[in-house]
């Protein structure tokens, strides 16, 4: 599968074995981690809840709209979900073509896709404050080059 939600870490997946091709001459990949900071706050952990169904079909078609959009052998996105602490990977997409520009591009897309679309929650909790649901106001207003 393209797209993907686990509770597993991702500190130690082998995804990129899967990339092996002789033809591609450029892979990119991109890590979201838990930060210890949010908007002038100490963050010390997030927790991710999924609304499954959905987002498994709505990461299917980000998925797809890249190829698509970008000349591109492959991508792979996959999300966590529960409790994370600081420093975990929260994200990590993966774009393999040809020639390096397509890959970032499609890296890009994907990830910014994922954050405006896809029916992920985030609660932040803080170290003297309460834990609360945060959203990404701007997600939406990223650009995405080469479309």
């Amino acid at each position: 599968m393209s797209f993907e939600i686990t509770n597993d870490s991702l500190e130690n997946k082998k995804y990129k074995d899967s990339f092996d091709n002789p033809k591609v001459g450029g892979i990119v990949t991109f890590e979201g981690r838990v930060r210890n900071h949010n908007e002038n706050k100490e963050v010390k952990a997030l927790e991710y809840e999924v609304y499954h169904e959905l987002a498994l079909k709505e990461g299917m078609c980000i998925i797809s709209e890249a190829k698509e959009k970008f000349d591109i052998v492959d991508v792979y996105c996959i999300h966590r979900e529960g409790q994370l602490e600081i420093g975990e990977m929260a994200v990590w997409v993966m774009a393999s073509s040809f020639h390096r520009e397509n890959a970032f591009l499609a890296c890009q897309y994907v990830i910014d896709e994922v954050k405006a679309r896809v029916p992920i929650w985030k609660k932040e909790h803080y170290v003297n404050e309460k834990a609360i649901w945060v959203r990404c106001d701007k997600c939406a207003e990223h650009v995405h080059h080469g479309e």
